[in-house]
C-alpha cells in the first residue's frame, strides 16, 4: 500500500485546514488507518486512529477539534482541522495498519506516506 498525504500549509490560529490521504496499490478496506504527527525536537504521536469498523481513537489535545473519516469507496482517509493551534503545527503523517484494529501504537501500523506539513501561526 502507497499513502500520499496532502492539504498542508500555514494558517492563522483558529482556522481550519483538512488533510487527505489516497491510498493506491491496495483497497485498504478492512485496514484500522490513522493520522499521527511530528513537531520539530519532538516524537511522533497520535492524532486519531479508526478501526475498519469505524471504531475511533483521539489524542485528548484534538478532541472536539479534529475530526478524522474514511471513505473505503474512494480509498481515502481525511482529518479535517478546525480552531487550529500553534500546538498543532507538525508535519502530519498518515498510516495504514495490517489489522482490522489496531491501537495507538505508531509500531503497530504498517505503511505511512510522506507526510503533510501544517505550520499554525499564533
Amino acid at each position: 500500500v502507497q499513502l500520499q498525504a496532502s492539504g498542508g500549509g500555514l494558517v492563522q490560529y483558529g482556522d481550519s485546514l483538512r488533510l487527505s490521504c489516497v491510498a493506491s496499490g491496495r483497497t485498504f478496506n478492512s485496514y484500522a488507518v490513522g493520522w499521527y504527527r511530528q513537531a520539530p525536537g519532538k516524537e511522533r504521536e497520535l492524532v486519531a486512529i479508526m478501526s475498519s469498523g469505524g471504531r475511533i481513537k483521539y489524542a485528548d489535545i484534538v478532541k472536539g477539534r479534529f475530526t478524522i473519516s474514511r471513505d473505503n469507496t474512494k480509498n481515502t482517509l481525511a482529518l479535517q482541522m478546525n480552531s487550529l493551534i500553534p500546538e498543532d503545527t507538525a508535519r502530519y503523517y498518515c498510516a495504514a495498519a495490517t489489522s482490522a484494529y489496531s491501537g495507538p501504537d505508531s509500531t503497530s501500523y504498517r505503511y505511512w506516506g510522506q507526510g503533510t506539513l501544517v505550520t499554525v501561526s499564533s
